[in-house]
């Protein structure tokens, strides 16, 4: 299982990147100061780091130094917007740089790729009765293959990553269509229905009243 190391010293926000990315499949360990995580990385081997900046101990860029002897690719999660500042971090050997607040499914595509840039990535992930090979972009329900369509596909890896977590229709179109969600368009209703039908997640996909859907399932 890929192993993750979340350093973050706001508790809250470690807390949600865990329990998200946990649900994605990942092995993750919150820690949220410094010098703990120096002592965590010497003794133990991760295959990602997701790294706050402000820390308190050793902040964030100290602490890159150190990492990169170690090789392991690092992805810095901040609060510090500036040009200047995402330059330095890259500079420093970071993988990638995300600033808060940030969306949930971002922060999981950054992860997967960069785990694909090292030979990492996830690519199955099971949960409940289905499996979902994500380099074949094929499922299977129960052991049977399902045919799902590109969007159809996509979709499910939108819900899949973000479990329990209520999602809009303006944001489900923008991941999955590329577009701007004119609040017309029933096309998002359309494959929900479609992909509930085909996986049999009837009472998985609930319809949450004026947002849109969360996916609700029993590991």
């Amino acid at each position: 299982m890929i192993r993750i190391l979340i350093i973050e010293d706001e508790e809250y926000i470690a807390d949600y990147i865990n329990l998200a990315l946990s649900k994605a499949g990942y092995d993750c360990e919150c820690i949220h100061d410094g010098q703990a995580a120096a002592d965590a990385i010497e003794q133990k081997r991760y295959d990602l780091i997701l790294l706050d900046i402000m820390l308190p101990e050793i902040n964030g860029y100290e602490l890159m130094e150190y990492i990169k002897e170690f090789h392991t690719p690092v992805i810095f999660i901040t609060a510090k917007t500036r040009l200047e500042d995402k330059v330095k971090g890259l500079k420093l050997g970071a993988d990638d740089y995300i600033t808060k607040p940030f969306e949930m499914a971002e922060l999981t595509a950054r992860v997967e790729s960069v785990l694909r840039r090292y030979h990492k990535g996830k690519s199955r992930i099971t949960i409940a009765d289905m499996e979902i090979d994500i380099d074949s972009r094929t499922v299977k329900k129960a052991g049977q293959k399902v045919e799902l369509t590109m969007k159809e596909m996509e979709l499910l890896l939108l819900f899949v990553r973000n479990q329990n977590i209520a999602l809009y229709r303006d944001r489900i179109y923008e991941e999955v269509w590329g577009g701007e969600y004119d609040g017309q368009s029933r096309t998002v209703d359309l494959h929900v229905q479609r992909l509930k039908k085909k996986l049999g997640l009837e009472t998985s996909i609930i319809t949450v009243r004026k947002i849109g859907y969360r996916l609700e399932v029993d590991e």
